[in-house]
Parts: C-alpha cells; structure tokens; sequence
C-alpha cells in the first residue's frame, strides 16, 4: 500500500502559482500523476491556513482560485481537537528534547501539520514538503519530488 501524501505549504504553493516555470510545471505534473494512480493527496487545513492568509494579504486572486480548486481535487483534511492536542504534545516534546521547531511564541504550523498526520488513522503517511527538516522528527516526510506515483 503507498502511503497518504499530505501536501506541506511548499508545493502547495508551487501548485497555486499562477507564473508558470519549470519547477511549477513539475509540480503539477507530479500531483497528476499521483491523482491518476489512486493515490491519496490530502490539503491538510493549517497549510492552506498558512498558505491562504499570505495569498489575501498580497492580493493574489487567481492564486486563491487555484488553491479552492486543489482541496476539491485532492481531498480537504479538517482540523480536528484530537489533531491539535497531538500537535500540542508534539510542541511540547520537541521543547523537552531541546529540538525547538519554532519560537516559543509562534502557533508551529509543522506540529500542527505533524499532528494532522499523526492523528489520520493510517499508519502510512508522508508529507510532501521542500524542508524535510523539522517534520522528520516526527512523522514521515520527503521531499515531494521524491514522492513516486
């Protein structure tokens, strides 16, 4: 069984662009191909959260539009309590373990993100990302070029 792909801020970011490059073109490609053998691709909400307020605050409409019709194509991960109180746990475990992936006074999008995951009911999930750094230490993330169909 190939694992849950859950979408971190970077490519989901390459997929709402709306200048087209070679990176962008790459991206969309590797969402196609992932979307036509099955696979699960799921928008969790705190990226589109993250992703969302930069989009509003820079006006960018059709980049907007992308991302509303990305968590119709691929399948939209709410927020739930159990989800953040996982995410919760996992701030407070990095902090013990002096692996801090934040400031202290930030809301840590990646343990939230961490935590989405962590509490999907699959024990096979990835996150698609371009910094495998801090959500490596908690659940399983490559970088989304990595990710086969």
């Amino acid at each position: 069984m190939k694992p849950v792909v859950l979408l971190d801020s970077g490519p989901l970011g390459l997929l709402c662009h709306t200048r087209r490059s070679v990176v962008t073109t790459a991206c969309e490609q590797w969402l196609a191909a992932l979307l036509s053998t099955g696979r699960r691709v799921l928008v969790p909400e705190i990226v589109d959260y993250e992703l969302r307020r930069e989009l509003l605050r820079i006006h960018r409409q059709a980049a907007l539009s992308r991302l509303d019709a990305l968590a119709q194509a691929a399948e939209y991960l709410p927020l739930t309590t159990l989800a953040m109180r996982r995410a919760a746990e996992l701030w407070a475990q990095a902090r013990q373990q002096g692996q801090p992936t934040a400031s202290d006074n930030t809301i840590d999008a990646d343990m939230i993100l961490a935590g989405q995951a962590l509490t999907l009911g699959t024990p096979d999930v990835v996150i698609a990302t371009t910094n495998i750094g801090h959500l490596s230490l908690f659940v399983p993330a490559e970088l989304w070029q990595a990710i086969t169909p």
